[in-house]
């Protein structure tokens, strides 16, 4: 399928229906965000992802995908996730947006949780909307690789647009304060988020892994079995009985 231009320069495939996967995920945005902020100073924050707590292990690295904690990070992930997930989801079906989409934002949450809590104890809780739309946004550009597209007007190729998707990540580890590693440690799950989808992408989703184990694991088999095998001589003329 050809990648769809957004209308008004802009980049994704426009806005699908309310009914669309897609547009779900944006309206959960929204109205996870907005519960954060009204209930911050109450049990909000046990939206948010918080490693070291129990919540970090059970419901967090999903909840914390919907969370934003800026109007005008609420309103461009809004608009990013329902239009570039829409384009993915006319593409890839529903099922798949979610399985990357969800999916690798809430392993990137369960990682981050692993690191901070065993390797690099600190003290942080991470809204997660930023990791999903960037998730989404080198997604559907690696998805359309060379081909082209446009970012709201400027021509690019697919991989140039996932290339701007990561500089922002980066831009936003250089730009935190403090050294570079706290930067860094701050935008974990971005990071991870963005590791997962490009591997993802190019190639090694869960059922390939499984093709290639399965594929490693039979030639395994046949070696083993082949070394118990021995070649028959075949018989010499002159031991035959001659008619």
């Amino acid at each position: 399928m050809r990648p769809m231009r957004g209308s008004g320069g802009g980049f994704g495939g426009g806005f699908t229906g309310l009914e669309s996967t897609a547009a779900k995920l944006a309206l959960a945005l929204v109205a996870g965000s907005v519960m954060f902020l009204l209930t911050r100073n109450a049990q909000g924050g046990m939206l948010l992802l918080v490693p070291g707590t129990l919540g970090s292990l059970l419901w967090q690295p999903f909840t914390y995908a919907f969370i934003e904690t800026s109007p005008l990070g609420i309103i461009f992930g809004t608009f990013i996730i329902w239009s570039i997930g829409g384009w993915l989801e006319s593409v890839w079906g529903s099922r798949k947006l979610l399985l990357v989409g969800l999916g690798c934002t809430a392993l990137a949450g369960f990682l981050t949780t692993l690191v901070v809590t065993f390797v690099v104890p600190m003290a942080a809780a991470y809204p997660g909307g930023t990791v999903l739309t960037s998730i989404l946004w080198v997604a559907y550009g690696l998805t359309i690789g060379r081909g082209q597209t446009n970012f709201w007007g400027i021509p690019l190729s697919g991989n140039a647009l996932a290339g701007v998707g990561a500089g922002f990540v980066l831009l936003s580890v250089l730009t935190s304060g403090g050294s570079l590693f706290e930067g860094l440690m701050r935008q974990l799950p971005e990071v991870l988020g963005l590791v997962l989808v490009f591997v993802y992408v190019r190639g090694a989703s869960p059922r390939r892994l499984w093709l290639h184990f399965q594929h490693w694991r039979l030639q395994r088999q046949l070696r083993s079995r082949s070394r118990h095998m021995r070649v028959v001589p075949q018989e010499r003329s002159d031991d035959q009985y001659l008619n």
